[in-house]
């Protein structure tokens, strides 16, 4: 049996009890009391007509069936959910904090000087950043002598393919930052992790390519959802 709501409930938030809105219970208690709605009441600040900001993060967690589904969409799917009361700019400010919640995650395990030693720490570092896109983004590591990370590239947003993504492109990249080597990385929204006859044909042009130019390919992640495929651990390259 559903518990009943306190009568406040109805009223404006900042008719509520101060120990019962969100904000002031985070600065007392921390976000650890606060439930998913009372954090995303937060981030959404307002309201609108007789439905609080509480009310609206209800409504929209219900819509997107939950935290984890709602911190996969995109702007337009967040407005697609029709939900009274966000508009374009509470639309905006949510897909943002849900794309900074990926970043974290992301940068947790890229710390400043990242020296890659396997597959796993370049899926830990790419993973959060990829696993959730609707489409295809295909990068590039750059690397010193050393595997120390020096930087990143999109190379392509899309269809992966040879004609998209060429050899040319991704090591005039990799000579502008003076690479000593370099790992591809690409997602599979569908959440495949068997690479493609594309993702191994591509893979081919490109090691084809660093050999000539002496920029070894050290490796081609996949990122599949929360997984992931290293060309290098298969024995693919």
């Amino acid at each position: 049996m559903k518990a009943k709501e306190p009568a406040y409930y109805k009223l404006p938030i900042t008719k509520w009890p101060k120990t019962e809105r969100p904000r002031e219970k985070l600065i007392k208690f921390g976000p650890f009391k606060l439930s998913d709605a009372e954090l995303i009441a937060i981030i959404l600040r307002t309201g609108i007509g007789p439905s609080s900001a509480l009310d609206l993060s209800r409504e929209l967690l219900s819509k997107a069936n939950g935290l984890l589904h709602l911190s996969k969409m995109d702007y337009n799917e967040i407005l697609a959910l029709k939900v009274k009361g966000i508009g374009q700019t509470k639309a905006v400010t949510i897909a943002a904090a849900m794309q900074l919640s990926c970043r974290i995650e992301s940068e947790t395990g890229n710390s400043p000087d990242q020296i890659i030693h396997s597959s796993r720490q370049v899926a830990e570092i790419y993973g959060p950043k990829l696993r959730y896109l609707k489409k295809e983004m295909f990068l590039v590591i750059l690397l010193a002598t050393n595997n120390k990370i020096l930087g990143d590239s999109v190379i392509s947003e899309g269809i992966l393919n040879a004609s998209v993504v060429s050899p040319r492109e991704v090591f005039r990249v990799a000579l502008l930052h003076m690479a000593a080597g370099i790992i591809l990385v690409h997602n599979h929204p569908s959440g495949n992790l068997e690479p493609s006859q594309e993702d191994i044909m591509l893979t081919k042009q490109v090691v084809a390519s660093g050999k000539t130019m002496n920029i070894p390919v050290l490796d081609h992640i996949i990122i599949a959802g929360k997984d992931y495929t290293s060309f290098s651990d298969k024995g693919l390259i």
